[in-house]
């Protein structure tokens, strides 16, 4: 049994990372692949209870390290109850968002510094990054405009945050992206779903292939 693998989907408000993640999933499913797929900050009942405390619309006080701190916490005890375990039984783990959305969304739209806040993950993941990123680039406008148009989904306390806050988690990101060039992949985000897909696709077989645990 080969070891497992730890992808991670990213990207900004409306992305399209549940669509990604869903297709990725049934297509690695396809292939034989024993998948686990999960969120953050939740996924597990600790960290879920942290995702309520974050996420909650009337806590508009919070300060962004306490915020960039809860993620930490969420995130540790998501990774050791869950995706640590999936790993070590040889199973892929594909998960919306993990580190790289604090060292966007706090690091530097918050603007608390990407190495402050990639130090204080440091901590909370014990060095295990994800083996593949794959980062849905689009522009927020149009991310927060899917969100909107979808009238079932939920609002957070994070889609309440202004275009010009969403505008610096994307050039957050593209910094992040410059960090970590050989674990992260941009993909366009801003085409039809299935063509997304079809990209996402070709990033995931180059990797499997190209991988020695493959």
């Amino acid at each position: 049994m080969h070891k497992g693998y730890f992808f991670t989907v990213e990207g900004c408000e409306g992305a399209g990372k549940t669509s990604v993640i869903t297709s990725a999933s049934e297509y690695l499913s396809s292939k034989g692949y024993d998948i686990v797929t999960s969120r953050e900050p939740g996924g597990i009942e600790i960290a879920e209870q942290i995702r309520s405390v974050i996420l909650d619309k009337t806590n508009t006080l919070m300060d962004g390290r306490t915020e960039a701190l809860l993620y930490a916490a969420a995130r540790r005890q998501h990774l050791v109850e869950k995706v640590v375990p999936s790993l070590l039984e040889g199973k892929v783990v594909i998960c919306d968002r993990f580190i790289d959305s604090s060292l966007a969304y706090q690091g530097y739209a918050r603007g608390i510094g990407i190495e402050e806040v990639l130090a204080i993950n440091s901590f909370a993941i014990d060095n295990l990054f994800p083996d593949l990123t794959i980062f849905l680039d689009v522009d927020p406008e149009i991310g927060l405009k899917r969100i909107h148009a979808h009238e079932d989904r939920e609002i957070n306390r994070l889609d309440l945050e202004s275009l010009a806050f969403h505008q610096k988690v994307r050039e957050g990101y593209l910094e992040v992206e410059r960090l970590f060039p050989n674990r992260i992949v941009k993909v366009d985000a801003s085409h039809h779903k299935d063509e997304v897909f079809e990209r996402v696709k070709q990033v995931l077989n180059q990797f499997l292939e190209s991988d020695s645990k493959a």
